[in-house]
């Protein structure tokens, strides 16, 4: 019986072969590795990635797509994860000694960005992450201090991993096709990250951004001073965007210095 894709769980199946060749090709899974996809749905990729690991882990919300795939591979070979990837524990996942987990996935749109953002407190854990999303989103994730896309999401993912664009993915190898184009994302933790505290840093970028238009002075009014901002290196009359990641976690420091 064929599954109808539900808007409510941004349901966007990948079907072009060629597409999910390079994805696994970019991957790169080798036998022995800890694997968990996020929302495997009709397991296109996961049956991909299962030729090359002898046992992965997948995150599934529809129960009906749950359904299919316990029907399809047996548990020594499939692990389902019936939930929320929202709420799911990442640290859950039992991880071979020496070894950390690998996260992959064709991320729901509609909640891409907290999907991240919950991912991110399990980065000392993981050893990469390799995500389809929206090709807007990717280029907020990936883009440099001056340019319109860089942000909030910008900064804070910036601060953990080093990640790259990989290549685009048009709406025709979807079914249904999207409505805009995707892409591939490499997500790795940084092993050079900067001492911050993070949920400092997060209030500073959160204040920083949500103002945009104006500069940072105006932004941050009540939580820095300009001299503070000039401490920083910080020319007070610049918009947040020309506010590199350095910067931002140097204020960090400034309300909650880091020992």
């Amino acid at each position: 019986m064929k599954h109808v894709a539900r808007k409510r769980f941004g349901q966007n199946f990948l079907t072009d072969n060629h597409v999910l060749g390079n994805i696994i090709d970019a991957i790169g899974p080798r036998r022995g590795e800890a694997m968990v996809e996020i929302g495997p749905g009709l397991a296109a990729m996961t049956a991909l990635l299962l030729k090359e690991l002898d046992h992965m882990h997948v995150v599934e919300l529809d129960r009906d797509l749950v359904a299919r795939l316990e029907k399809a591979y047996p548990r020594e070979k499939l692990t389902i994860h019936a939930g929320d990837a929202l709420k799911f524990d990442f640290g859950s996942i039992p991880v071979p000694e020496g070894q950390k987990l690998r996260v992959v996935g064709n991320l729901p749109y509609n909640i891409s960005s907290p999907l991240l953002f919950h991912l991110a407190d399990f980065a000392h854990l993981v050893e990469d992450q390799h995500f389809m999303l929206q090709k807007e989103v990717v280029e907020r994730m990936v883009a440099e201090p001056g340019t319109k896309a860089y942000g909030r999401l910008s900064v804070m993912l910036q601060w953990r991993y080093d990640m790259a664009l990989l290549f685009i993915v048009p709406p025709t190898a979807f079914d249904p096709p999207p409505q805009v184009d995707s892409a591939i994302v490499r997500m790795v933790p940084t092993r050079r990250q900067l001492p911050a505290d993070g949920p400092t840093l997060e209030a500073v970028v959160q204040k920083a951004f949500s103002q945009r238009r104006k500069v940072i002075r105006n932004c941050v009014a009540g939580m820095f001073t300009e001299q503070q901002l000039l401490d920083a290196g910080i020319d007070p009359g610049v918009r947040p965007e020309a506010v590199s990641l350095e910067q931002y976690v140097a204020l960090a420091n400034i309300l909650k210095p880091v020992q």
